[in-house]
């Protein structure tokens, strides 16, 4: 991305998209979304579409990969091609799909009562339709509300979102241009019961004080992503 070129991203106190600094674009969740898999959610999160399938528990193959003590959780996360014109959308893995894969099954494996599944395997499965930055956060936000949907166990939902800074200030929820264009991004996920994080990555530069700031910015977030994600199982129960 040439930063020479940089937009004019925060005009009068207002971002590109009209949202104030700590406001979040409009996210919309629904669960139970596909007759497939056991559990299931669709997450639209500004321009971002995402979808994930959960799946188990169920059988190890092959099974010397299995665990008498606990599930094995498989996370995967695509984008499809379609998705965004940029290079890490091309279809199959690539580095940033299993950087991110990773993550995902560290985050869950911390949130799932896997203990209770002894020798299975809990897969889940994230495609992101449409990119429109932080799709890492609404990825996993989506698979949290799968996971639940299915009925498998876990300690709280995962949410939250991502706050960077931008023209020197500190913006919740960074949009794709602001994301290019931004001095910082620092996505973070709580478990909604005890406020544990799950995830914290940091890209760019921040004062102690605005990291800081990031994180308290992050938590106050997610407690409205949680709110979300609690109606749509609400709502598919309902």
């Amino acid at each position: 991305m040439n930063k020479a070129n940089k937009p004019e991203l925060i005009i009068d106190g207002r971002r590109t998209d009209g949202r104030n600094l700590e406001d979040l674009r409009s996210v919309k969740i629904e669960s139970g979304v596909l007759d497939n898999a056991d559990g299931s959610a669709m997450v639209e999160w500004g321009n971002n579409k995402i979808i994930a399938g959960v799946y188990g528990p169920r059988e190890v193959f092959p099974k010397h990969f299995s665990d008498p003590y606990k599930a094995v959780v498989n996370f995967r996360y695509v984008m499809c091609s379609f998705s965004s014109l940029e290079e890490h959308s091309r279809g199959g893995p690539n580095r940033r799909s299993i950087e991110i894969s990773k993550m995902g099954k560290h985050v869950f494996e911390n949130l799932i009562l896997t203990e209770q599944f002894p020798n299975t395997a809990i897969d889940i499965d994230v495609e992101v339709l449409q990119s429109d930055g932080g799709t890492r956060v609404a990825a996993f936000t989506a698979a949290s509300v799968a996971l639940v949907d299915a009925g498998i166990p876990v300690k709280g939902f995962a949410g939250g979102v991502s706050v960077g800074k931008v023209d020197g200030r500190l913006a919740v929820d960074l949009n794709k241009i602001e994301d290019n264009y931004g001095e910082s991004d620092v996505p973070v996920m709580f478990n909604s019961s005890n406020s544990e994080i799950l995830l914290l990555q940091m890209d760019g530069l921040l004062t102690r004080e605005e990291y800081e700031r990031s994180i308290d910015l992050c938590y106050e977030a997610s407690k409205k992503v949680n709110a979300l994600q609690v109606d749509s199982i609400k709502k598919k129960m309902e």
